[in-house]
């Protein structure tokens, strides 16, 4: 279960339009299954978001930051073909540049998970 968080300074709609291929990619090349989406989306004035414009030489504009917490255990191969599904349909199906997306993944295990109800579903000890 992928926790995403979105935040940017961008309106509601390119954020959800930025979930859904955040999403899609998290199906296509980490396998979670389709109904698994929680998502919180950050819809911020543009003094809310503070990003070096030319860090590892890419120029940023609008950078969005991509939070995604998940359980550990995913190869390196898997995680950048995530990276590259987010940033190959960011412009497309969301209009968000590729240069301005970073991506950021968190990773824990199963017990740091309760569903509901103060049980630790993945992890029930």
């Amino acid at each position: 279960m992928p926790l995403v968080r979105i935040s940017g300074a961008y309106a509601p709609s390119a954020l959800r339009a930025l979930g859904d291929v955040v999403h899609d990619a998290l199906v296509s090349t980490v396998g979670i299954p389709p109904a698994d989406r929680f998502q919180v989306l950050d819809s911020l004035p543009a003094d809310g978001i503070n990003a070096d414009p030319a860090y590892l030489d890419i120029a940023r504009e609008r950078p969005v930051f991509v939070e995604v917490t998940l359980r550990a255990g995913r190869s390196q191969e898997i995680k950048r073909a995530f990276y590259r599904a987010v940033a190959d349909g960011a412009q497309e199906r969301a209009g968000i540049r590729r240069e301005d997306i970073l991506i950021t993944l968190h990773e824990n295990a199963a017990g740091d998970w309760s569903f509901g109800n103060g049980v630790a579903q993945y992890d029930p000890g």
